[in-house]
C-alpha cells in the first residue's frame, strides 16, 4: 500500500502490480455508487477489492523486509516508515474530519457513543482495527495489519530468524487452515468487548510506544524484549481482536511472509523449491479456511477464493516477467498508488454527499470519478508523499551518521 520509501532504483514490474492493485481496489469502492449492476454480478464471483488488497500485502512482503535489512537498524526503519505512512496519512484523515464539520461527509453513525479520545489515540498507532475502533477511511484497516507484520518482522529480525521467512509463512497458513477446521473463530474485536475498548486502546497504545522505543535502542537488553514484546502484540490483536476472521487474518500474515520468502529465494538467500513449497501450503491452507469458514453464503466464499487465487497468479506472472519492460501508465499508477488507494474513499464520500448513487450502471459517472481521482491523487503525491519521503531520507542518513 505505501510502498518502498528508500533504496536502489524502484522496480517496474512491483509498480505495475501497485498499480493494479489500487486500480482493482479504487474500482471495487467506486462499483457501490457508479455500477451497481455491474458489481452484483461481478463481485459474486470475484472480490476485486480482496483481489487488489492480496496483491498490495504480497508487494509489502516482497519489499518491507528487504528494506530493514538493507538498512541494518530498526531505527531507520521506523523512521522511515513514518515519513512514507504519515503524511499522507494525516493529510487525508484530516481532510474528512473537515469535511464532516462542514456537512459534505456524515461520519457521526460510526462513531456514536465512542470517546475522541480513544478513537484518535487508536488512529494515532494505525492498529485502530485491531483496537475494536471503526476506521475514519474505509481502507484504513489494511494499515492496521501492515503495522501488525513490522512489528513481526521487526521481532524477527532482532532475534536472528528473519532468514526463514517461507517457515514462518508455512506456521501461520497452518494455524489458520487449524483455527477454521477447529471452529475457533472469536468474535471480531473480541478482547474489545472483554476488557472495554478505552483500557485496550490505552494499554495496546504503551505497549506499542515501548517496544518500537525499546526495539530502537541500541543495549540489547532493551532491544530484544521491546521487538519480541511488539511481535507479541501483533499476534495477540490479529487472532483475538481483529474485525476479519482468525483464519483470514492469519492468512494475510502469511501472505505477507510468503512475498518475503519469494524475495529471499531471488536475492540467493534461499531457495526457489523452499518459496514454493512454501506458496503451495499457504495456498491450500488459505483456499481451505475460506471454503470452510466462508460465512456461509457460496458465493461469498467462491469471490474470496478467486480474488486469492487471481492475486497469487498475477504476482507469480508479474514475477516471471520481472526484467521485461511493464506499461509505463501502469508504472505511473503504482508510483501513486499510495494516494489512489487513500485518497478514492474521500472523493467517494464527497460524491456521496453531493449527489447520492446510482441505482444503475452508470459508465460515465465512473470515468468522470477516475478522470478526477488520478490527477488528484498525483498532485497529492507530489505536495505530501514525496516531501515526507524526502524528509524521511534526511532523517535516516543523520541516524547513520550518529
Amino acid at each position: 500500500m505505501s510502498g518502498d520509501d528508500a533504496g536502489p532504483a524502484r522496480l517496474g514490474w512491483l509498480d505495475a502490480l501497485r498499480g493494479l492493485a489500487a486500480l482493482l481496489v479504487a474500482v471495487e469502492h467506486s462499483s457501490h455508487a457508479f455500477m451497481a449492476q455491474f458489481r452484483e454480478q461481478v463481485m459474486p464471483q470475484l472480490n476485486l477489492g480482496r483481489y487488489g488488497v492480496m496483491l498490495f500485502f504480497l508487494v509489502s512482503g516482497y519489499v518491507i523486509p528487504a528494506s530493514l535489512e538493507r538498512r541494518g537498524s530498526v531505527r531507520a526503519f521506523w523512521t522511515g516508515r513514518a515519513f512514507r505512512i504519515y503524511p499522507l496519512w494525516a493529510a487525508v484523515v484530516g481532510s474528512v474530519l473537515a469535511l464532516n464539520l462542514l456537512g459534505v461527509v456524515h461520519m457521526g453513525a460510526r462513531f456514536a457513543g465512542r470517546d475522541p479520545v480513544t478513537v484518535a489515540v487508536a488512529h494515532l498507532t494505525l492498529l485502530q482495527e485491531l483496537l475494536g475502533t471503526p476506521s475514519a477511511v474505509l481502507v484504513l484497516w489494511t494499515l492496521s495489519y501492515e503495522l501488525a507484520f513490522y512489528l513481526l518482522v521487526v521481532a524477527l529480525f532482532t532475534v536472528r530468524l528473519h532468514r526463514r521467512p517461507a517457515t514462518v509463512a508455512v506456521v501461520l497458513g497452518t494455524l489458520a487452515a487449524v483455527s477454521a477446521t477447529a471452529a475457533f473463530v472469536p468474535r471480531a474485536s473480541a478482547l474489545s468487548s472483554a476488557v472495554g475498548t478505552g483500557p485496550l486502546v490505552a494499554l495496546a497504545s504503551a505497549a506499542l510506544v515501548t517496544a518500537v522505543l525499546c526495539g530502537s535502542s541500541g543495549p540489547s537488553a532493551l532491544r530484544v524484549p521491546g521487538a519480541v514484546a511488539g511481535g507479541v502484540l501483533a499476534l495477540v490483536l490479529v487472532a483475538f481482536n481483529g474485525t476479519v476472521p482468525l483464519w483470514e487474518g492469519l492468512v494475510i500474515l502469511a501472505v505477507m511472509f510468503l512475498g518475503t520468502a519469494v524475495r529471499r529465494a531471488e536475492s540467493g538467500g534461499s531457495t526457489w523449491p523452499c518459496a514454493a513449497r512454501a506458496a503451495v501450503v499457504v495456498l491450500v491452507c488459505a483456499v481451505g479456511s475460506a471454503y470452510v469458514r466462508g460465512e456461509g453464503a457460496h458465493f461469498a466464499r467462491r469471490g474470496w477464493i478467486t480474488a486469492f487465487l487471481l492475486a497469487v497468479l498475477t504476482f507469480g506472472v508479474a514475477l516471471a516477467l520481472r526484467h521485461r519492460r511493464f506499461p509505463r501508465a501502469l508504472i505511473w499508477l503504482g508510483t501513486i498508488s499510495y494516494s489512489v488507494y487513500l485518497v478514492h474513499p474521500v472523493l467517494l464520500a464527497v460524491s456521496d454527499g453531493v449527489i447520492g448513487r446510482s441505482r444503475h450502471d452508470d459508465p460515465v459517472l465512473e470515468a468522470a470519478f477516475f478522470a478526477v481521482l488520478l490527477p488528484l491523487s498525483a498532485l497529492s503525491h507530489r505536495l505530501v508523499e514525496v516531501p515526507g519521503t524526502a524528509r524521511g531520507r534526511k532523517r535516516i542518513r543523520r541516524i547513520r551518521s550518529t
